[in-house]
């Protein structure tokens, strides 16, 4: 007997972490919509009688975030605002026997790679026919691609092996047609995502088919913006420059996550590259794409980590001079290579050098986007805020880079493209009025 009284059973689903989560609920959204289910996508109404939680269970601060949005949500099913709470995703996939105990009020608790056993929650049927077909919660110019799923790799900070398995590429003639179906619905820039990119086709083709994927997703009539990220630097095929080159279409961006730069920590990272090898591929890449914007992303505080590790990898930033770098302190995961070293640096320490990282990079940003002014850029529009218009170029990917603040004295379309002068510099953001 339901608790609260609905038409029919409506269902929300709330997700958390990364891009990759995100596509597995729109996937999940698409067939229960397919099953004639009204679904939503992080309603702030209590307009449902079911939640799905996906959770990300990468490190300490994103768990800690998904237990608590599990236990707000038990909280409502406990005061009668909610019928059902089920929670799948990757910190269900990696501690279920321990949930289960714990917060036994969930109804259900499900793996990664479980759709067809949520979908028989629901009495829904999988419906294979679907492959592709998502329900966008992203606004509908722009769309994360998933192109494979997993990770080989072993770097001894990841436990990404351990909740998505092993490497699984997705076929090209399925992309191919997803990203149609995407255009279709109004997309014009897919960001390309996996857990390594660059790794793509060995278990399919026998031979990394990144390249192959890239041109056929090139020839997608209206696909405007191609974007990668999550490449691998080591074994890196360098004829994707080619064809990011060759194609007008596939943005000159490249996210490279390189970790560190001490060959101490790369080492004890597992990450099967030096210092050196980094440096003469990032020289490859920028003699092959002039003008490339590179983004990485960066961990500090990791086991054994010293100041002067910290002082090569601030003289590494400082040497390449990278257009966006992200960072993360390191967070010690069990089941990783890495939990088996002492989690010596205490976190206000690697918080103090995630700062001191940033600051580097905070100048080299300010420094790179004062190189801007007086350029015209192509910019898409994403949204409206306060009167003003924010749009990204090229070199710019969703929430986690740049925006442009773009000054019109017309309406703008949301998902149009635009040129726009820039006229004034930030660290981190730009300036410019549409010409």
């Amino acid at each position: 007997m339901k608790v609260r009284t609905l038409e029919k059973d409506r269902v929300n689903i709330i997700t958390l972490g990364c891009s990759k989560n995100l596509v597995d609920s729109e996937v999940l959204s698409g067939q229960l919509k397919a099953n004639d289910f009204d679904v939503v996508h992080e309603s702030g109404k209590l307009d449902h009688n079911i939640v799905v939680v996906n959770t990300c269970g990468f490190i300490d601060k994103a768990k800690e975030e998904s237990i608590n949005t599990i236990l707000n949500q038990v909280d409502l099913k406990k005061r009668g605002k909610l019928d059902k709470v089920y929670v799948t995703g990757c910190l269900s996939e990696r501690y279920r026997n321990d949930l289960e105990a714990e917060i036994p009020e969930v109804d259900a608790w499900f793996g990664t790679m479980e759709l067809p056993l949520i979908l028989k929650q629901f009495d829904a049927d999988y419906k294979k026919e679907l492959l592709g077909e998502r329900m966008l919660s992203t606004p509908r110019h722009y769309a994360y691609l998933k192109i494979s799923e997993g990770c080989n790799r072993t770097c001894a900070f990841c436990a990404i092996p351990l909740m998505r398995g092993q490497h699984i590429s997705r076929p090209i003639e399925l992309l191919v047609a997803e990203a149609e179906g995407l255009v279709r619905k109004g997309v014009k820039e897919v960001m390309l995502i996996a857990q390594e990119l660059t790794y793509y086709g060995l278990d399919l083709y026998k031979k990394r088919m990144l390249a192959e994927l890239l041109n056929k997703l090139a020839d997608v009539k209206g696909l405007e913006w191609i974007r990668l990220h999550y490449a691998y630097p080591n074994k890196f095929p360098m004829e994707v420059l080619d064809v990011m080159r060759e194609r007008e279409n596939i943005c000159n961006y490249l996210d490279m996550p390189l970790q560190h730069a001490s060959d101490n920590m790369l080492k004890a990272m597992r990450r099967q590259s030096t210092r050196a090898e980094m440096e003469e591929l990032i020289a490859a890449i920028r003699q092959t794409n002039p003008g490339i914007c590179l983004r990485t992303t960066l961990i500090a505080g990791f086991p054994g980590e010293t100041e002067q590790d910290v002082e090569e990898l601030k003289d590494f930033l400082q040497k390449q001079r990278f257009d966006r770098v992200g960072i993360f302190t390191y967070s010690h995961e069990e089941g990783t290579s890495g939990y088996e070293l002492e989690d010596n640096v205490p976190a206000e320490v690697k918080q103090q050098r995630a700062q001191e990282i940033m600051e580097v990079q905070q100048e080299i940003s300010y420094e790179k986007n004062l190189e801007k002014v007086g350029k015209t850029f192509k910019v898409i529009i994403d949204k409206k805020e306060a009167g003003k218009y924010l749009g990204r170029t090229e070199f710019d990917s969703v929430e986690v880079d740049n925006e442009v603040v773009i000054k019109a004295n017309h309406k703008l379309t949301l998902g149009d493209f635009v040129n726009v002068k820039i006229t004034k510099a930030y660290d981190y953001d730009l300036e410019g009025e549409v010409v």
